[in-house]
């Protein structure tokens, strides 16, 4: 089972992309997760589309249409997705409809005390309107990042058993 993960967050060592790398450690026998990075998209623009699709863009269409799932690492910020989370989505959901009845799980990690609900939430908003079979639970919502991370790595077992039990319950998920 291929998964494609997806870090909200454009930064090289955020919690989100961390915990996608820890996400590949934890995975169930049988599951490959790869994570794929938002870099080099740009803002999405109905003429940019109609010139031919960025070569980031066709890349990543390519990626998500091969997976047999998407899981996706979401920050928080002002309460919502990431700017370039949500612009890749956008992208995505043009032209041939990758995100249709793609399987996604979607996980989250934060400094900040709320653990990444509110951007979940709004994220369930977007792929529904995108058509993408998001998994209703077991969720997780990971807070005070700074304490679970140690030198790249979330460290915190707690986490990485909460972590473990997601990824089994979306592999046996996906249909």
């Amino acid at each position: 089972m291929v998964i494609l993960a997806i870090p909200g967050s454009l930064r090289r060592r955020s919690f989100n992309r961390m915990l996608l790398e820890a996400a590949v450690e934890c995975a169930p026998e049988g599951m490959n997760i790869a994570i794929a990075g938002l870099e080099g998209i740009p803002v999405f623009s109905e003429d940019l589309e109609a010139a031919g699709e960025p070569e980031a863009v066709v890349v990543l269409r390519g990626r998500v249409e091969r997976a047999e799932g998407l899981l996706i690492a979401t920050p928080e910020y002002n309460q919502s997705i990431p700017g370039g989370l949500k612009n890749a989505i956008d992208w995505l959901s043009r032209r041939e409809e990758v995100l249709a009845r793609k399987p996604v799980c979607i996980v989250g990690a934060t400094a900040g005390r709320w653990g990444t609900r509110l951007a979940q939430a709004a994220l369930r908003q977007v792929l529904a309107a995108t058509g993408s079979l998001v998994m209703p639970g077991p969720a997780l919502y990971l807070r005070d990042g700074v304490n679970l991370f140690v030198s790249g790595r979330l460290a915190d077992e707690p986490a990485r058993d909460a972590l473990r039990t997601v990824l089994s319950a979306f592999a046996a998920w996906i249909p």
